[in-house]
């Protein structure tokens, strides 16, 4: 996954006009460093609003290592049009919180035991209470959003979080059902994933004064490249190795979720072997992933999700061109080819894996 101290350079997306090529993950972030170590206080300091009794959970949650990637979006789009203040932090919190509460949520419906190299909430507490505490972060959420002077702000956040909740329900509604195309997985996608991304470029650009067309190509490159990133994590959840994700694989098949990599299996595969796939998505038990990825590597299910994810990276980073050629543009270049490269090395490493 994104991990801070990666030594992967990345590589420019060439055929992007006039991108700049992007190197490690820390020469990315290194220029917003000090508006994530601010985000992070943010969280923290958020946990003094939670009843004492709750505080352990609400700490647990918040001050996890993640890599705050969407407060990362946002400050790299201030950074483009301008200074960072105050209100993009505050802004970045809202959104950390509001992504905080569906992994809680995600992890109690997938049954997922580990987040970040360490147990669920669900896992140290209950279902009951992770359910309940996700329910309070998305309200403390929306409670720090109506601090902003117009009510534009909590709209979007509330707006967004429907989208999010609602995406998750759609995908739900599809589980191990083979008419769940790859036009509805992309809906699902953009909705439950790329909605925040989206977010965090609108909102910091609005914050920013930004127009109207550059808020919309800003949103247009979060939704291109927060889908990206999800196909990335659905074929990490096929492909990858726990030890480095740093939570746990394998949940969404054993879910009933189809993910991209099982969509172009499905499309790809002949009869006999659609029957196979059919019947160990419906009956899935733990040996089942040896024999699924048989048949992903028959049709070559992986190369063909990287390929489309280097696709939306390229949409990602036309919707940039409007910008000034700054620093901050770079950055989210420089983003964008960080996964692109991500992507490659799953590739190989998984190829070299055969």
């Amino acid at each position: 996954m994104f991990a801070a101290d990666s030594k992967v350079v990345c590589a420019p997306i060439t055929q992007v006009p006039d991108a700049e090529p992007a190197c490690t993950w820390r020469q990315i972030i290194d220029p917003v460093e000090p508006f994530l170590e601010a985000v992070g206080r943010g969280l923290a300091k958020q946990v003094e609003a939670f009843d004492p009794d709750i505080v352990r959970y609400a700490d647990y949650a918040l001050n996890g290592q993640g890599k705050h990637l969407r407060a990362a979006l946002v400050a790299l789009t201030a950074k483009a049009l301008g200074k960072v203040n105050d209100a993009h932090i505050t802004v970045a919190v809202i959104i950390e919180m509001v992504h905080l509460a569906t992994l809680v949520h995600d992890d109690v419906i997938d049954e997922a035991e580990i987040r970040r190299g360490q147990p669920t909430l669900a896992v140290n507490w209950n279902n009951e209470i992770a359910v309940l505490l996700g329910d309070c972060l998305f309200a403390h959420a929306l409670v720090l959003a109506a601090r902003f002077p117009t009510p534009d702000v909590c709209r979007a956040v509330a707006m967004a979080t429907n989208t999010v909740c609602t995406g998750e329900i759609l995908q739900l509604q599809h589980r191990r059902d083979f008419t769940f195309t790859r036009e509805k997985y992309f809906k699902v996608l953009e909705m439950k994933t790329a909605e925040l991304f989206a977010l965090s470029c609108e909102l910091s650009a609005g914050l920013s004064g930004m127009n109207a067309e550059g808020r919309l190509a800003l949103r247009r490159f979060g939704l291109a490249f927060g889908t990206a990133y999800q196909v990335y994590d659905d074929c990490v959840d096929l492909f990858g190795s726990e030890a480095t994700a740093g939570k746990s694989l394998g949940t969404d098949l054993a879910k009933g979720k189809l993910t991209l990599p099982v969509l172009l299996l499905w499309e790809r595969a002949d009869a006999a072997d659609r029957a196979r796939l059919s019947e160990l998505v419906g009956s899935w038990q733990s040996g089942s992933m040896s024999h699924l990825g048989g048949l992903l590597a028959k049709y070559e299910a992986l190369a063909a999700s990287l390929e489309i994810i280097h696709r939306y990276l390229e949409e990602a980073c036309q919707q940039l061109r409007g910008l000034p050629a700054s620093n901050g543009r770079a950055g989210l270049l420089g983003l964008a080819d960080y996964l692109a490269r991500q992507s490659d090395v799953l590739g190989a490493v998984h190829e070299s894996s055969l």
